[in-house]
């Protein structure tokens, strides 16, 4: 379980070191070319388990036949692409899959429209350059160019929102497995090991599409949504509770019944359709994420926390649900209105609470 540090946020392979060194210890499979532990240990790492006397917490709770074929193709020479809506856990899984293979989880590109192909590849220190000119000294190796010359896993994510001249830059890496450099006249090898995992969000669809043939480098993984409320459910309590563990909140974890309300009212505005299947609803504008989900309890036991008792009251969550699912203030206040009025108010007393908290952040 990870521990209380003074960094905000510590990357994967030290939140959960004594996990990982856990697995490596007790190692008896066939560990690929640089890697720390083998494919079935990854998996413990990410799906949970016991090793010795060490229980292993699930990173990514889902479809296990997924991840083992995410590890399978990290295996091969084979790129991984992670695909899904907004908080399926694409870049959570991407980083553990790292931190469980080579121990680092940290030789990552964010995809935005301001990449360019030099963050992809290499750039240089202009200081030097025009002092000494071209030499490897002057270079800034990105982390991909780390990640082929220490044979280890280079993450992109967003690969979508990068333009499509810096995703090409990929092709020829993944296809020839090495980086010219024609300034100094040398190309650079990719070692044993080497890999990119790329994600995408199926939201971000047609901004940069990307061309078949860097498709065709990637073995493409698609990652679904919780499947059903206690999956979900499941989930959010959790990475709530890890997320807890590091931040001073001063509050309780949530109680199940505050996780089954937010996850309920998510899924349904989410799906434009109640749990029963039985009242169409107007859906809002937002993704209303698993991870916003996540986010939203966070902050309701910040509120708990500072404000009130510690405990998360409808009152503390009224607040943050209105922040989660009004993001187009006209259509989503709309909807959210209705979705108030025609569902939450019906629901009986458990919601009562819930229901008059937001009709008064609505201002009736």
């Amino acid at each position: 379980m990870p521990t209380k540090t003074k960094v905000q946020r510590l990357p994967a392979e030290q939140m959960f070191q004594k996990e990982i060194d856990a697995l490596i210890e007790a190692e008896t499979e066939s560990i690929p070319t640089g890697w720390k532990m083998s494919p079935k240990s990854v998996l413990t790492y990410i799906t949970g388990g016991k090793v010795g006397k060490t229980v292993i917490t699930p990173k990514y709770i889902g479809h296990k036949r997924l991840v083992e074929i995410a590890i399978a193709t990290l295996v091969t020479d084979r790129a991984l692409l992670l695909i899904g809506e907004p908080g399926t856990a694409k870049s959570w899984l991407s980083e553990h899959l790292t931190a469980a293979i080579n121990g680092d989880s940290t030789k990552v590109i964010q995809g935005t429209a301001g990449t360019t192909e030099e963050q992809i590849r290499y750039s240089w220190n202009y200081a030097m350059l025009i002092s000494q000119g071209p030499s490897l000294e002057a270079m800034l190796k990105s982390p991909v160019y780390h990640a082929m010359e220490t044979g280890t896993i280079a993450r992109l994510e967003e690969i979508s929102r990068c333009a499509s001249e810096v995703q090409d830059a990929l092709i020829s890496i993944l296809s020839e497995k090495r980086i010219s450099v024609p300034e100094l006249g040398i190309e650079v090898p990719a070692q044993k090991g080497f890999s990119v995992i790329a994600t995408a969000n199926t939201r971000d669809k047609g901004v940069n599409e990307m061309s078949a043939a860097l498709k065709r480098r990637f073995n493409i993984v698609v990652l679904p949504a919780p499947a059903d409320l206690e999956s979900e459910m499941d989930i959010v309590k959790t990475r709530v509770t890890q997320l807890s563990e590091n931040l001073d909140l001063n509050a309780k974890l949530p109680e199940q019944e505050v996780i089954e309300k937010v996850c309920t009212i998510f899924r349904e505005l989410r799906l434009g359709v109640t749990l029963d299947g039985k009242q169409k609803l107007k859906p809002t504008t937002g993704v209303l994420s698993t991870a916003e989900a996540i986010s939203l309890l966070a902050n309701s036991m910040a509120l708990a926390g500072s404000f009130g008792n510690g405990t998360i009251s409808d009152y503390d969550l009224a607040a943050g649900l209105q922040g989660a699912i009004v993001k187009d203030e006209e259509k989503d206040m709309l909807a959210w209105k209705e979705y108030l009025e025609n569902i939450l108010k019906k629901r009986g007393l458990k919601w009562s609470g819930l229901y008059k908290e937001c009709k008064e952040l609505n201002h009736g």
